[in-house]
């Protein structure tokens, strides 16, 4: 009797990334994809219907990021199983994305073997870091680098973001499915957090700490 197939489906916003994760996981006799889209409001409803064993997704995406769609699809299926694959492997990143229940993070300058490896555990129950992206947390405690963003919650985190990307408040609202005004609230903790007055103040701090390009 062979292996049990693994069910895949695939979230990021780069057609040849996916491709690319396609090609790699096609070689694979035990995994199979069922599903892909480009962003987490569009691979929402699928994942929740098509209920696959493994998601693996983006953190960083336009509109509705990976925090925020992870976020949503384990409020509604805790069940779930992601997988984060992202070009962002800093701590923050790592931290606040397995705070809201991703299985795994893996690193796409990383080896490539290592998606096939981070699937079939995170499949089996199991928990997934890359072994870099692990070695520098432990690295990062207590060290003096911590960077300042990592006193913000994971909520506040996500509006960081978004507000240093030059969205409105309104518009973070929608993205993040909660109202104006709740946004304006992480808006004010996250500021006086920081020591930071405008959202010009916050995009120097998201460039510098290396959240988001220039």
């Amino acid at each position: 009797m062979g292996a049990q197939m693994i069910s895949v489906y695939l979230v990021d916003d780069h057609t040849m990334v996916r491709a690319g994760f396609r090609r790699l996981l096609d070689t694979e006799d035990d995994i199979h994809i069922i599903g892909e889209k480009s962003c987490g409001e569009d691979a929402y409803p699928e994942c929740l219907a098509l209920q696959p064993d493994v998601i693996v997704a983006d953190i960083a995406m336009p509109g509705e990021g990976g925090l925020s769609f992870i976020r949503r699809l384990l409020n509604k299926n805790e069940s779930a199983r992601v997988l984060v694959m992202s070009m962002h492997d800093d701590e923050t990143f790592v931290s606040h994305a397995i705070q809201l229940g991703a299985r795994g993070y893996l690193s796409k300058s990383g080896d490539p073997n290592e998606l096939a490896q981070a699937v079939r555990a995170v499949a089996n129950g199991d928990k997934w870091v890359s072994p870099e992206i692990a070695q520098r947390m432990v690295y990062s405690i207590g060290s003096g680098n911590e960077s300042p963003v990592e006193i913000l919650t994971t909520r506040e985190f996500e509006v960081f973001i978004l507000l240093s990307e030059g969205n409105s408040v309104i518009e973070i609202g929608k993205i993040l499915h909660i109202s104006p005004k709740t946004v304006n609230v992480h808006r004010a903790n996250l500021m006086e957090k920081l020591k930071v007055k405008n959202t010009v103040e916050l995009a120097h701090i998201a460039i510098r700490t290396q959240m988001i390009q220039a």
